[in-house]
């Protein structure tokens, strides 16, 4: 099969098309003909070494963690998959080596879900590994309520394009920053308040609105350090990028900590019937081929993306 590898860890050029062999099914997994494959900024970090001290890999690395395609064939354990079934998932596994980047990919059948009926392939690979991300860090960490107020940076992004949704859903109050260019695109997800990251400073516009309960941390540094300031005591910074600062949670009696999202199917089939109700819209979708894997990493590398890029394979 065709995939898209590589065989050393180094920048954009260190991605190449190859021919690998396609792997086959064990007692519990499931078999995937991909039809699109997610982008998602872990893809380039690993391409970079950034998590060869976090996760064991072995080369050549097919990257990828977002898979949407169709059941090709199933272990002889698995009842409740059969071959044809369009099924999406977060397709991490404890070696980093075989990802979605390529025609096919051998999965556990805990790791993926039915794609709803109103979604199709290329949407659906932009949702498992954000939507997991964004479920687990607002509702599993952070404990998000109904009638609380949360700031989610970066809303116009693949993980906050879903967690705007998800906290309206909760019931919770939602303000997030994005460009000028992507205010209508978040409000229409369901943002109460919009600030403008290039004019307005966020923590002046939130303190002036008082303190809020929870913070979600899309971006970290000097971003993540200065949100510490708006929380209640007692409340929550969750971050996906770094680990947050234990000082400063002390310093503001808060709870902080750093999600590393994991595979899991309930979630994901809890995500899919709010996909299926409407509850959820899907993110942008931006469509690119399998061989320009490395322009689209390199986009999303940049960090302006509205909603997700995902590769078509098939």
């Amino acid at each position: 099969m065709k995939a898209m590898v590589i065989e050393e860890f180094g920048g954009i050029d260190k991605i190449k098309l190859a021919d690998v062999p396609t792997p086959e099914p064990q007692a519990h997994e499931i078999l995937i003909k991909i039809a699109y494959a997610g982008v998602n900024p872990v893809d380039w970090k690993i391409r970079e070494g950034m998590l060869q001290g976090m996760l064991p890999h072995n080369f050549p690395i097919i990257l990828g963690w977002d898979v949407a395609g169709t059941v090709e064939s199933v272990g002889n354990e698995v009842t409740a998959y059969q071959a044809g079934e369009r099924v999406y998932g977060y397709c991490r596994k404890p070696e980093v080596q075989h990802g979605c980047y390529a025609e096919y990919i051998v999965v556990d059948e805990n790791a993926i879900a039915p794609i709803p009926q109103n979604v199709s392939f290329a949407q659906a690979a932009g949702i498992p590994l954000v939507g997991l991300t964004a479920w687990q860090s607002l509702f599993d960490f952070a404990n998000l309520q109904a009638g609380q107020t949360v700031l989610i940076h970066a809303g116009a992004g693949g993980i906050g394009s879903l967690a705007i949704q998800f906290a309206k859903h909760k019931g919770a109050v939602v303000y997030t920053t994005a460009s000028a260019k992507n205010h209508d695109y978040v409000k229409n997800l369901g943002a109460d308040h919009i600030i403008d990251y290039n004019t307005s400073d966020f923590v002046e516009v939130i303190a002036a609105q008082g303190k809020i309960d929870v913070v979600y941390d899309t971006i970290g540094g000097e971003t993540q350090e200065k949100s510490f300031a708006l929380l209640k005591e007692g409340g929550a910074l969750v971050s996906i990028v770094d680990g947050p600062s234990e000082e400063l949670a002390e310093k503001h009696k808060v709870k902080a900590g750093f999600v590393f999202v994991c595979p899991n199917t309930q979630q994901l089939r809890e995500i899919s019937q709010l996909l299926a109700d409407g509850t959820v819209q899907i993110p942008a979708i931006t469509e690119m081929k399998l061989e320009e894997a490395a322009e689209a990493l390199r986009i999303n590398r940049e960090g302006h993306v509205r909603g997700k890029i995902v590769l078509n394979v098939s």
